[in-house]
């Protein structure tokens, strides 16, 4: 199984960016999920509809540059994820999430864009051969939010622009030690 997940960043990222898995930048979770490893995914770049499967590279190198799964994924995201760019989040109070309610968050303000692209990723997910991995926080059960780390954080009434969605590897290369951007659509290409 490959580990991945849709995140928003708040703070500025870069695709290719790979950082330590306990210092993750400021983000909203969109949809975390194991997705098999396998060519019967990517079959030829054609989905059975017969669209292309490869997303429309953008400056620089495509996305995902030579790993076929991911440019899959990415392409079946891609029109939901640039319908959402450009839409406006409202930040709420906080919370605590996790086991006894220890991980401190900022919850986010209910918002039609950000949920109509949560329902859109879980059901591209969903048609993947995989499973999401916290099906309970998704669909009616979605509460999105931006976990505080260390100082770094939020606070109720701040707002922000979804300006930067992405993919992201939760365990590259096999090692679980760092995350990785393998796909980063920004505000500024749509």
């Amino acid at each position: 199984m490959r580990n991945l997940i849709a995140v928003a960043f708040v703070e500025p990222v870069a695709e290719g960016l790979e950082f330590p898995r306990d210092d993750w930048p400021l983000h909203l979770t969109l949809v975390k999920f194991d997705v098999v490893k396998s060519d019967d995914i990517v079959k030829s770049g054609v989905v059975e509809s017969g669209q292309e499967t490869r997303a429309e590279p953008g400056p620089g190198t495509p996305p995902a540059a030579g790993d076929p799964l991911a440019e899959h994924i990415a392409a079946l995201m891609a029109d939901p994820v640039a319908a959402a760019l450009g839409c406006r989040i409202s930040v709420g109070g906080e919370a605590g999430f996790g086991r006894a309610g220890s991980i401190p968050v900022n919850l986010i303000e209910p918002s039609e864009e950000l949920q109509v692209l949560h329902n859109e990723l879980v059901r591209i997910v969903e048609e993947l051969p995989g499973r999401i991995s916290t099906p309970a926080y998704t669909l009616e059960g979605y509460r999105p939010h931006v976990s505080h780390h260390g100082d770094k954080r939020l606070q109720r009434g701040d707002t922000f622009t979804l300006d930067r969605i992405a993919l992201v590897d939760m365990a590259p290369d096999g090692g679980h030690a760092t995350r990785r951007i393998l796909k980063l659509w920004t505000d500024s290409q749509s």
